[in-house]
């Protein structure tokens, strides 16, 4: 007998992507997979086309769980996959993403072969609709810390691979770590709040292998904003989710300063990027004034700023 692996996908209005997520389930080359699937009130046939599936999972041997809810986000759809999860490792993918065959099972072998693991992490492929044979790159591209174990200082900086598909975690420790079945249910995310409470705690392995997909399109769920209000929006929007999460973790004061102000450079940093990428000065200047005061302002961000503010 295999171990059960539980997969938590949420999904809104998911009908011309869905299906190829299932597909990559049903056509794992691992025999234990419990799928939970939360509609996160889809106004389209995505709970429709989930109903076709049934019998083809049945068929498999691996269980269907679908959930309906009102739309409140990705992290509340997590939160209400997370109440009725069963698998003694947990998976969460974006259902526009999918799995390459080996996925579960490769992941599974490393959790069952090291007992002192609890997170293992694969890279993954980044493919564009339309051409999803054809790789553009990896997750892992531009990512320098991969074989170290304790990435919680790199997710904070957000220099550790995020992807929702590319980890597996040890069911057990991540309700330890998490005191409880509870996330924050922030709408525009659920990736920190997965990774954070475990990497706070345990080392992570990563394997150097891209068992993923993650699909690059229009109508991908974490498309980036266009406008400089809506990236300072997302901005702020992180700010408020790794805050929250950090503070169910119940960490001593000294580290939760420390995990903050890591925090605070790296938004600021992120801040001044979009403001000399739409010629703002003025946001510019403040973003070097927190980073001044964090002694984390390099003469690069400085030079930058001289060639914004003489309009270069």
């Amino acid at each position: 007998m295999n171990p059960l692996v539980s997969i938590i996908t949420p999904c809104y209005n998911g009908e011309k992507f869905i299906a190829r997520l299932m597909e990559s389930i049903l056509a794992q080359s691992y025999d234990a997979i419990e799928f939970i699937l939360v509609n996160d009130g889809s106004t389209d046939a995505t709970q429709e086309i989930a109903e076709r599936y049934v019998a083809r999972f049945a068929q498999r041997g691996y269980r269907f769980v679908r959930l309906e809810q009102e739309n409140r986000g990705l992290g509340a759809a997590i939160d209400a996959g997370l109440k009725v999860f069963t698998g003694e490792f947990l998976c969460w993918a974006d259902a526009d993403d999918f799995y390459a065959p080996q996925s579960v099972e490769k992941r599974v072998e490393v959790l069952r072969r090291r007992e002192d693991v609890v997170c293992v992490t694969s890279d993954a492929y980044v493919v564009r609709e339309g051409a999803l044979d054809v790789p553009i790159g990896k997750v892992s591209d531009g990512v320098p810390h991969n074989d170290d174990p304790q990435q919680m200082e790199h997710l904070l900086r957000s220099d550790s691979i995020f992807c929702a598909g590319c980890h597996m975690l040890r069911a057990r420790a991540f309700v330890e770590a998490n005191h409880g079945r509870d996330i924050y249910p922030h709408p525009n995310g659920q990736n920190w709040q997965m990774l954070l409470p475990i990497y706070s705690r345990y080392p992570r392995v990563y394997l150097d292998e891209s068992l993923y997909y993650y699909v690059k399109s229009d109508s991908n769920m974490t498309a980036t904003a266009c406008s400089k209000e809506d990236h300072l929006q997302r901005i702020d929007g992180h700010m408020d989710i790794i805050t929250n999460t950090l503070a169910r973790l119940q960490l001593p004061p000294e580290k939760m300063e420390c995990y903050l102000q890591i925090v605070r450079v790296a938004q600021a940093k992120k801040r001044f990027s979009i403001a000399y990428t739409f010629r703002d000065a003025d946001l510019a200047r403040q973003q070097l004034r927190i980073l001044k005061s964090y002694r984390s302002c390099d003469w690069k961000l400085r030079v930058k700023y001289l060639l914004l503010r003489l309009g270069r």
